[in-house]
């Protein structure tokens, strides 16, 4: 803990101004020490070289805060919040909610000349600008140079070419960067992209969180990738002007340096005159950015007395910019400050140098910023194309209440009704004649015949049939479509609408079918030609003599049944056994009894034949 009582007893304070200016009553720690004594011999010397005026050139003397090849300290946030004052606890930064009216000018920008020491020998006159933001959510940006891929591609711009990309209303510079490679330094975060992560570099920074906090301070690494309420903008600058509306420089000076063998470039880079630029905030909320005019050397104001200044106009939390030659204040589009870098085509005049990062007023962003393709953003609002385009983002389709009805799909341009509906909504049936999505085709259906309004298919009147009614019914069939067999007697066709078997009134049909049985009489008679037939007489004649023949055949069967019946036969019963030459035997009376009774009345022989 000695190295941080070391550190934060060191350093100028507000009162006086110019380089090396002593700390003012009541500032600082109070202790004395050896350290103390070589960082203040160590800050006269820088001070001295400054009073030479050693500089010369077109060029301005850079503004740095630490040595070439270096930024940022090199011990870690733990440092830091172990450093910084009890009252403090282990919060190392400060967190303020922002002002999210939307009433009024989104920012609004003053011109002042003000006298720092006004009762002093050493009185001067300070001029720049404030700008005081309102919904600094929705109107500030951090740019990278040129346009989005600037740090990475290491492009350096001057503050104009890059805010009329963004149409900023107001534009100052930003973020450090190394003059020599373009190189952004430290945190960026731009429109919710991580464009730079330090790893953890302990210098102050400023930010806006998703929920529209801002935040001044130092991070640590977890803290600028904390994804639970993740930065949407962040910007790295070098001291800690004021915290909580006290000066805070020493102890930033103590967080940022802490190598007391570079106490002296920092320190000068602390107590020099110059160009400043700073963002912070009042007590309404409302976002601040300040810019004074200077020259390195020349003219302008110490960070103590920047620091001083801004607590007098009831800044509450402010850090430091990139200043010095870089610091530039456009406004519209249009340079409003008095650059100190001299311009490369000739000394005389002045001309803004190229720098890196910018922060940027402008008018209320819209979340996506393209309104989803389907409206323009105006004053953070989407103003949707079209009359079905709704929602904040332009990425609702709205039909109205009633949402077509359910019987289509919402488009940009309207209901897309489902086959058979028709209508703004989607509530009328398709007319007759059309059919499918919409009704917009037309049936094709002949005769009559109606089609089905969702696909299209023919309903065929009597007697047609057909995918577009075009064919009559075949004979034997009738009805709508022909769908129906008819049932006259004898095959005979029906009339093809009603079914009626009495056709005798459709003379077209009747002449149809007697052309139709002359033309089978004629093909029968020539197929009769190659086969053998008998005419009807000679069939006449041939049956005739069958019939006699046949009357003869029966006359003459009768009469010999009537011959047959005249002769008489006798017939006698002579026992098998005896017509064999069996033993005679004599007969028993019952044998005898038996052939008595079957001899017959007739008892003549029979002829010998």
């Amino acid at each position: 803990m000695a190295a941080c009582g070391t550190a934060g007893a060191a350093g100028g304070g507000p009162g006086r101004a110019g380089v090396g200016a002593g700390p003012a009553p009541g500032r600082g720690s109070g202790r004395a020490g050896v350290g103390t004594v070589v960082v203040a011999a160590l800050a006269v010397l820088g001070s001295l070289q400054v009073a030479r005026g050693a500089w010369s050139g077109p060029g301005e003397p850079p503004l740095q805060p630490y040595p070439p090849g270096q930024h940022g300290p090199r011990h870690g946030h733990r440092h830091v919040r172990d450093c910084q004052p009890v009252k403090y606890g282990n919060v190392t930064h400060e967190a303020w909610p922002a002002d999210n009216s939307t009433a009024g000018p989104v920012a609004v920008t003053r011109t002042f000349v003000s006298y720092i020491h006004p009762e002093g020998s050493d009185r001067k006159a300070i001029y720049g600008h404030f700008t005081f933001v309102r919904n600094p959510l929705s109107t500030f940006s951090v740019l990278e140079p040129g346009g989005a891929g600037g740090c990475r591609d290491r492009r350096k711009a001057p503050v104009e070419e890059t805010a009329k990309l963004r149409k900023c209303l107001v534009a100052q510079n930003g973020g450090y960067f190394n003059m020599e490679t373009g190189e952004c330094l430290g945190n960026v975060v731009s429109d919710g992209r991580l464009v730079r992560d330090s790893g953890g570099l302990q210098n102050a920074q400023f930010g806006i969180r998703k929920d529209g906090t801002m935040v001044f301070g130092y991070l640590s690494e977890e803290d600028v990738l904390d994804q639970s309420n993740p930065f949407v903008q962040l910007v790295s600058g070098v001291v800690w002007l004021l915290r909580d509306g006290e000066l805070y420089i020493n102890q930033s000076r103590a967080a940022e340096c802490g190598d007391t063998q570079r106490t002296g470039t920092f320190d000068k880079f602390i107590n020099v005159i110059s160009a400043r630029t700073a963002v912070g905030h009042d007590r309404q909320g409302r976002l601040l950015l300040v810019h004074v005019d200077g020259q390195t050397e020349s003219r302008g104001v110490t960070l103590w007395e920047m620091a001083e200044f801004l607590k007098q106009q009831g800044v509450i939390n402010a850090i430091n910019l990139d200043g010095g030659g870089s610091a530039t204040l456009v406004l519209n589009g249009t340079l409003a400050n008095y650059p100190s870098e001299h311009c490369s085509f000739d000394s005389m005049w002045r001309c803004p140098r190229s720098i890196s990062t910018v922060v940027c007023v402008h008018e209320p962003g819209c979340d996506p910023p393209d309104c989803s393709g389907h409206g323009q953003c105006e004053a953070g609002r989407c103003r949707c194309h079209g009359p079905f385009w709704a929602g904040p983002a332009c990425d609702t389709l709205d039909c109205g209440p009633a949402n077509c009805s359910l019987r289509g799909v919402c488009s940009a341009a309207g209901c897309l009704c489902d086959a058979g509906w028709t209508g703004s909504n989607c509530t009328e049936a398709c007319a007759p004649g059309s059919f499918g999505p919409s009704c917009s085709q037309r049936c094709r259906c002949q005769r009559g015949g109606s089609c089905d309004p969702v696909h299209g298919a023919c309903s065929c009147p009597a007697g047609f049939y057909g995918t577009s009614c075009e064919h009559e019914c075949p004979l034997g069939w009738f009805g709508p479509s022909c769908r129906s067999r008819c049932a006259c007697e004898h095959s005979c066709p029906c009339d093809p609408e009603t079914g009626s078997c009495n056709i005798s009134h459709r003379g077209a049909l009747q002449e149809h079918l007697h052309t139709a049985g002359q033309c089978l009489a004629f093909l029968e008679k020539e197929k009769s030609k190659d086969k053998f037939s008998l005419s009807e007489s000679s069939w006449l004649s041939l049956s005739s003599a069958l019939a006699l023949l046949l009357v003869l055949s029966a006359l003459g069967n009768v009469g010999l049944l009537l011959q047959g019946r005249r002769q008489q036969r006798d017939y006698r019963y002579l026992p098998l056994r005896d017509i064999n030459g069996d033993t005679p035997h004599s007969p028993t009376p019952a044998a005898w009894d038996l052939e008595d009774l079957q001899e017959p009345e007739d008892t003549q022989e029979p002829e010998d034949t």
